[in-house]
């Protein structure tokens, strides 16, 4: 599975690539010929492509890298019950008492 910071990088890229042939494309539209633009647009459907295939695989590599540490997190609190019902009991006093003084200043 590729680095989510490889994968990041060349999304942008890929994502300046279509920005940059765009513009050409906006700039040509009114000063050159027809020729011209259709140079353009190949260029612009191949890096629109290779930005969707990026961003594709960047999703697939986070949906990865979630369900990994999920089944960590499924593990550790198998593992370690105890510790995992107090924490759970620490943040849900944490939140309730913020919640308490939120609707108390109403």
């Amino acid at each position: 599975m590729p680095h989510s910071d490889d994968l990041r990088e060349r999304l942008v890229t890929d994502v300046k690539m279509v920005l940059a042939d765009t513009e050409e494309l906006l700039k040509a539209v009114g000063t050159e010929s027809k020729e011209k633009i259709a140079g353009v647009k190949p260029r612009i459907e191949a890096a629109m492509q290779r930005a969707r295939a990026h961003i594709a695989e960047t999703e697939f590599a986070l949906e990865a890298r979630a369900r990994k540490r999920a089944h960590e997190l499924n593990a550790y609190a198998s593992e370690h019950p105890w510790q995992t019902a107090g924490t759970a009991a620490a943040v849900g006093a944490a939140l309730g008492a913020i919640i308490g003084v939120l609707l108390a200043r109403r």
